[in-house]
């Protein structure tokens, strides 16, 4: 199988999701460039985090690849269900997922390691993964709270797009787990298809124990 890990002015983690699909996980992964104009056929995509530095969430990765380059290309290739990991989510992105991200409820910047209850295992990020499972995955972010209103919500909820919430080591979803405010403590969603999943936590930075 072969990756894409999209790289754009300002973003982070970039090489460490490189590093956990490459000597990790042991696909054949590629950086490429967000204004590249082409990618390889066979080639699925993770997009990495903005940095607030250079590109901020709220205009984030998503604008530049809603205009730039490969953009249309990896939009089109979602529809057909080729797989995108990115983070949680941006208005811009071609409107695969819904919602947006605001500043943390606390207004402060987050890092911390946070449990996440799995709530689904239709996707083919999470297909291993029994509902209910919980993981112990790292946060890292200052724009971290995930908004929708509560139509979206329960259209999320309803078709089973909700993958992971906040909750305790327990697995109980509660206020406290919640490290930023995210509605319905909601870490994690996907599209209608599951192929395109969104999600806040950084995965690529726990891929070793």
């Amino acid at each position: 199988m072969k990756t894409a890990v999209l790289v754009f002015p300002g973003s982070n983690c970039d090489h460490d999701a490189y590093h956990a699909l490459k000597h990790v996980v042991g696909v054949d992964a590629e950086f490429v460039w967000h204004k590249q104009s082409t990618l390889d056929a066979s080639t699925p995509s993770s997009s990495p985090g903005a940095s607030r530095t250079a590109i901020t969430f709220a205009r984030g990765d998503g604008e530049a690849l809603s205009r730039d380059g490969c953009g249309a290309q990896i939009r089109g290739r979602r529809r057909t269900g080729h797989r995108d990991l990115q983070r949680l989510p941006n208005p811009a992105r071609g409107g695969s997922l819904p919602g947006a991200m605001i500043v943390n409820d606390s207004l402060r910047f987050v890092c911390d390691y946070v449990h996440l209850r799995a709530g689904t295992d239709r996707t083919p990020f999470t297909r291993g993964i029994p509902e209910g499972t919980v993981l112990k995955i790292p946060v890292a972010h200052y724009q971290g709270n995930y908004y929708a209103d509560e139509r979206t919500l329960s259209f999320l909820e309803e078709r089973g797009q909700v993958v992971f919430r906040y909750c305790d080591p327990e697995g109980n979803v509660t206020r406290g787990s919640n490290p930023n405010g995210s509605a319905w403590n909601i870490a994690g969603i996907c599209n209608e298809g599951g192929n395109v999943l969104g999600m806040m936590p950084h995965p690529e930075r726990c891929a070793k124990r």
